[in-house]
């Protein structure tokens, strides 16, 4: 099902510390649920816990175009200067609850010697599950995809200065803590 993306989208923003404070994985499964809220006034909630398998998990709460969404991120790939998560979010519509994955990936390069970029990419794809949701409805992926478009890029790109700047004095806190 990958191979039919939903929405993917990318935006930056620029943090203001050194790279090398930068941790993107001990910001995320350390981020305060009132942090997270503050960062898009579509975030309900945020927690970090583990998957069956061991790996940390964030638990986020989020309402995106109407659409109450809990993803279950579990890290796929994470160092300090990248965090790629995977989450089968569960979707609560007004036709019924619904997956879909949605993967999220946090990176951040050096601009200089006191900034760095943060990228925020987020790319969702559909679930068999999905699939059957869109056909009992009789509507067609095309259709959805173009109408999630909108609201999934304008909930990343508000949400992404904001992160960034959560991210930053998650940073330069532990640098002054060390």
């Amino acid at each position: 099902m990958e191979d039919n993306v939903i929405v993917d989208t990318s935006f930056t923003a620029v943090i203001n510390a050194p790279i090398e404070a930068v941790d993107i994985p001990a910001w995320c499964f350390s981020l305060p649920d009132a942090e997270y809220q503050g960062c898009s006034p579509a975030h309900v909630a945020a927690g970090a816990t583990t998957a069956r398998d061991g790996r940390r998990m964030s638990i986020n709460v989020e309402v995106i175009g109407g659409t109450p969404m809990v993803q279950h991120y579990v890290e796929q790939v994470a160092s300090p200067h990248q965090l790629i998560l995977r989450s089968e979010s569960d979707l609560f519509t007004t036709a019924g609850r619904t997956t879909m994955v949605v993967v999220w990936e946090l990176s951040v390069k050096p601009l200089d010697g006191g900034r760095c970029e943060f990228t925020n990419r987020v790319h969702t794809y559909p679930t068999e599950a999905f699939m059957a949701y869109l056909d009992r409805q009789g509507i067609p992926f095309d259709v959805f995809r173009a109408q999630r478009t909108p609201y999934s890029a304008a909930h990343n790109a508000g949400e992404t200065p904001l992160f960034a700047a959560s991210l930053e004095r998650f940073a330069l806190r532990q640098a002054a803590a060390a």
